[in-house]
């Protein structure tokens, strides 16, 4: 069984990122689709109990409400898809802690989530719990922008530094995630210090990573530009790309993608969900 959660806050863009995690949903035979909801504990009186009700009474009634919810959501995704949908609502005020917790629990293969806020991308991703998740290392996390289009996993883009492969690249991780959704896979690389020759270092390492990922056909790709949004946003144009793979680093494309002095040049990436994939 191929587990996914699906973080809901019950806002457009978490019901935009179920919608394609029922979409990705039907690529899988085994697919269970997890529909997650953490809502806040009540703060309680002086005596210790929520204010104006018993403590019981109103646990059970604000759990009842979300799980109701929850199956609303589970309605409408039903009409996308026919793979299994479960709904879990559970009370906690610290959602990452809470969400790992289920994940470590339930064998969960992704994590798929949207960026909830009204703010500028850059500002939504930075300042959401969808960056905490992913640094938490668990599974993989299909991060889904608000505006994300794409239905389908057919044409997907594996960014790499080809800077020691066999250590900085979790094989295992990204294989798992490619066999979910068996894409034609493009392997990038944009290098501003490419000039008409690749290096010896490059040739050696693209080797490597070609062994490491026979079994999917990789094709490479070596782009030299100065702008990397640039020559992402015009990758993803030209070869209709579907969803981007990502390894996050210090000062990596996935830190760096997101910030706000980046945001005029993201028009095309809003609609490009992305998988950050932890060594």
């Amino acid at each position: 069984m191929n587990n996914f959660i699906v973080p809901i806050d019950f806002s457009e863009t978490s019901k935009n990122a179920a919608r394609f995690a029922a979409h990705l949903a039907n690529r899988v035979s085994d697919a269970h689709l997890i529909l997650y909801n953490v809502f806040d504990t009540v703060e309680g009186g002086s005596d210790g109990s929520p204010l104006g009700t018993t403590e019981d009474g109103e646990d059970a009634a604000r759990k009842t409400i979300m799980e109701l919810a929850l199956q609303s959501v589970q309605t409408e995704l039903s009409t996308i898809t026919t793979a299994r949908i479960s709904c879990v609502a559970e009370e906690n005020k610290h959602f990452v802690d809470t969400l790992e917790d289920y994940v470590k629990k339930n064998e969960i293969q992704l994590i798929i989530m949207g960026i909830t806020g009204s703010t500028l991308l850059g500002q939504i991703f930075m300042g959401s719990n969808t960056l905490n998740i992913v640094n938490r290392r668990l599974v993989p996390v299909i991060i889904v922008p608000p505006d994300a289009h794409s239905k389908s996993a057919d044409n997907v883009m594996l960014l790499t530094d080809l800077q020691d492969v066999e250590t900085t690249v979790p094989i295992e991780s990204v294989k798992k995630v490619l066999q979910v959704f068996n894409p034609t896979l493009h392997v990038v690389n944009v290098d501003s210090e490419h000039y008409v020759d690749l290096t010896e270092e490059y040739k050696a390492e693209r080797l490597k990573l070609e062994n490491m990922l026979a079994g999917f056909k990789p094709e490479f790709y070596f782009i030299r530009m100065f702008d990397f949004m640039e020559a992402i946003n015009q990758f993803v144009d030209d070869k209709k790309i579907d969803m981007i793979i990502t390894i996050p680093k210090k000062h990596s494309f996935l830190t760096n993608l997101f910030k706000s002095t980046h945001t005029s040049k993201l028009a095309y990436h809003s609609h490009v969900p992305i998988v950050a994939i932890n060594v």
